[in-house]
């Protein structure tokens, strides 16, 4: 069997099934999709249809990213946030044009369900941002960590590799978990159009909100699949990409 993690898709479904088709799910696969499944490319909507299809045939875990947050609130509320407006919200909103009623509240459902993290059998992570508590995730005490957080990310960027993990100079939140999957914070920021892997986090968002690449990984293989840019398959839309 194996574990596949997905980043950050952002409304770019030719994308998803592009990775799909090129990873070969099988029906005794396990898919961890590390959040943002909207806000961004033009069918944001027609992403989390196609998700809870999926999840119908294959063992799939959904994790809660930003994005979706507010999604949520305003599939619940209908009150738009202009934060999440000015970033990708309006074109979210403009994909649901057509949608009715039920099949809305059917999304709803899907993100109210989603968790906020995710740890297997083998004491990995799977998360959208980060957390900040050197306890884990379990003692969290700001629960929007897990879906706005950068600095976890940022920590282990600057780590040195040589430090190991009985140092006392290795963090503590790192070392309840054996690996932690992220996405949240582009790669292609950081120069890489593909998962980056500092100590024992991986940064699987390769900025397919923006000019990068949809990204899924084999967790124990480490094999890297991966759609064309995001601006190729949708070519008459700008994504994420305002300026």
């Amino acid at each position: 069997m194996r574990v596949i993690a997905i980043g950050d898709i952002h409304g770019g479904l030719k994308a998803l099934i592009q990775v799909l088709n090129k990873v070969g799910v099988k029906d005794e696969d396990t898919l961890i999709f590390v959040g943002d499944y909207v806000d961004g490319w033009g069918e944001s909507a027609q992403v989390i249809q196609f998700l809870i299809a999926l999840s119908q045939n294959i063992n799939c875990v959904f994790i809660k990213g930003n994005h979706d947050v507010w999604c949520e609130d305003w599939l619940r509320e209908n009150k738009v946030n202009p934060t999440w407006y000015m970033h990708g919200g309006k074109e979210t909103m403009e994909s649901y044009e057509g949608f009715s009623k039920e099949m809305k509240t059917e999304h709803l459902n899907f993100f109210e369900n989603m968790p906020l993290y995710y740890i297997d059998d083998e004491q990995r992570l799977f998360i959208h941002a980060g957390f900040t508590s050197m306890h884990g995730v379990t003692k969290e005490v700001f629960k929007a960590s897990f879906y706005f957080d950068r600095t976890l990310w940022e920590m282990a960027l600057t780590m040195d590799n040589r430090i190991r993990k009985d140092s006392e100079f290795y963090p503590n939140r790192l070392k309840h978990y054996k690996e932690i999957y992220i996405g949240h914070t582009p790669t292609i920021h950081f120069k890489s159009e593909v998962p980056m892997n500092a100590i024992n986090v991986w940064n699987i968002d390769t900025g397919a909100a923006f000019t990068g690449k949809l990204s899924a990984i084999d967790i124990n293989s480490k094999e890297i699949f991966q759609s064309d840019a995001l601006p190729s398959l949708y070519p008459n839309e700008k994504g994420r990409n305002k300026n």
